[in-house]
């Protein structure tokens, strides 16, 4: 009994041993410079927590050094430092000279595309047996891309006070229609493999979420929006004879023969269940200005339409009124008076006209206990606003916070999509493009299709792309 009980704790002993000496030879070890650490630190969870699941240890210099230095297995990355390295003072970096002046491309066997954009650093990579010294500075791009500090220093705006696409780094570079941030992803990934690391990464899937913004409940809430519609015909469609088509189709839904065009709640979540999938509708509950209030909240009908959400299992969001993106006390009302028609918690939604300003609009939502916004994209472009087909936490630039919210960047709203297309085989094609570029890298696709424009007349003809769309992403699986 003595010899088993000796025998099986030598075992037991060496056993452990060898575990943790294998766990430590994949253990990282990251050592960063002793300024902007808060910046940094937030930089190391986005990268090695949340997008590669990869345990390691911070170490801070004692001075201020150049280079970022992960070790492992006695080897190590030297990713030189281009950016925070130039500003020894907290919060220094925030001005518009800070933002690269020039991008250029660059190849090599360790990126995941051709013509990798750099926009901290030199295009030289230095590789032996055991060490990496990267001139391309990884950690600034991602601070870049995913805090998007550039519009905050960047004071261009357009009519709805938005951060326009054209201002931006990514689109004056041509690099909008890339997700750079999840190739950065991969190149320091394909670095750790070049050195033999023996560890795992995070297995993510390639998914889905299908989003509804409720601006209108109703194509023809009354009479005067009737003829509003019939003028519109003349005035803007040009059509003599529509306007008699539109008196014709109210009459029918006024004798309940025909269901109003935007009342499309009953056909989405159809096809949404069809390809067991579910809807996030987003409702408005208030608002201020004449892009709002195009229903009421408390309305019987629009109780029934949310009840009926809830019943069929699909999701009730917010859709914040236009001016309560930087208001946290309108906001504040507007969450409250949702949850207390919807008669549950709200806990998601996107902002009207896709209204942002950093870092304001992500910490009213944070404060407002949200788990997660589906906040940016451009409303006159499509692409990739944040660099990132995956979610992620934000990072408060002015409070130095990681925020808890988690925000999944918009991939896709239909009316971008029209407006940047002619023929429906187009607007499929660049639907097509952004399903497999997110594809690729197993990100999360987020659409975005109003209620109202599946049988909007001006937009009818991409009716049947919405559900193409789907259709692709599951092909895709």
């Amino acid at each position: 009994m003595l010899f088993f009980t000796k025998k099986y704790f030598i075992k037991f002993f060496y056993v452990n041993i060898f575990e943790k000496l294998g766990m430590w030879q994949k253990m990282i070890k990251i050592s960063i410079p002793s300024n902007n650490i808060l910046e940094r630190k937030y930089l190391l969870d986005i990268l090695f927590h949340q997008f590669l699941a990869i345990d390691y240890e911070t170490i801070i210099s004692k001075e201020i050094t150049d280079s970022y230095v992960i070790s492992f297995q006695n080897r190590s990355i030297i990713i030189k430092d281009y950016f925070f390295s130039l500003y020894p003072n907290d919060l220094e970096y925030l001005h518009k000279d800070s933002i690269p002046k020039t991008v250029i491309f660059a190849s090599h066997k360790l990126f995941s595309e051709e013509n990798l954009p750099i926009l901290f650093g030199q295009d030289k990579i230095e590789i032996s047996s055991e060490k990496i010294i990267s001139h391309i500075d990884i950690f600034a791009t991602l601070f870049f891309m995913l805090t998007r500090w550039e519009e905050y220093v960047n004071k261009s705006r357009d009519e709805h006070q938005r951060f326009p696409h054209t201002a931006s780094l990514a689109y004056q570079s041509n690099f909008l229609h890339r997700p750079i941030v999840n190739e950065y992803i991969e190149f320091l990934w394909n670095m750790l493999l070049e050195l033999g690391f023996e560890g795992e990464r995070k297995k993510e899937t390639f998914s889905m979420i299908i989003t509804h913004d409720i601006d209108e409940i109703l194509r023809y809430p009354s009479i005067k929006k009737v003829i509003k519609g019939m003028i519109g015909d003349i005035i803007y469609r040009k059509n003599l004879l529509l306007p008699f088509k539109t008196l014709y189709d109210y009459a029918l839904i006024s004798l309940k023969k025909k269901n109003d065009p935007y009342d499309t709640f009953d056909e989405i979540m159809d096809i949404s269940e069809k390809f067991n999938m579910q809807s996030h509708f987003f409702f408005m509950a208030g608002g201020e200005s004449r892009y709002d209030n195009r229903y009421e909240i408390s309305d019987p009908l629009v109780k029934t339409i949310i009840e009926k959400i809830k019943n069929r299992g699909h999701k009730i969001g917010l859709h914040p009124s236009y001016n309560a993106y930087n208001n946290p006390k309108l906001f504040t009302s507007e969450k409250e008076q949702l949850e207390t028609i919807a008669e549950s918690k709200i806990v998601s939604g996107r902002e009207h006209y896709l209204r942002f300003e950093v870092p304001t609009t992500w910490q009213i939502w944070e404060d407002n206990q949200f788990e997660w916004c589906s906040n940016l994209a451009y409303a006159k472009e499509a692409g990739f606003r944040a660099g990132s087909c995956l979610p992620y936490t934000p990072f408060n630039i002015l409070t130095r916070e990681t925020l808890t919210l988690i925000e999944k960047p918009l991939t896709m709203m239909e009316v971008t999509f029209m407006e940047q297309t002619k023929k429906t085989s187009e607007f499929d094609a660049l639907a097509e493009y952004y399903l497999k570029i997110t594809k690729k890298y197993n990100g999360e696709f987020v659409l975005l299709w109003h209620n109202a424009t599946l049988y909007e007349r001006s937009m009818l003809q991409y009716k049947e792309s919405y559900q193409k769309t789907i259709q692709k992403f599951k092909d895709l699986l």
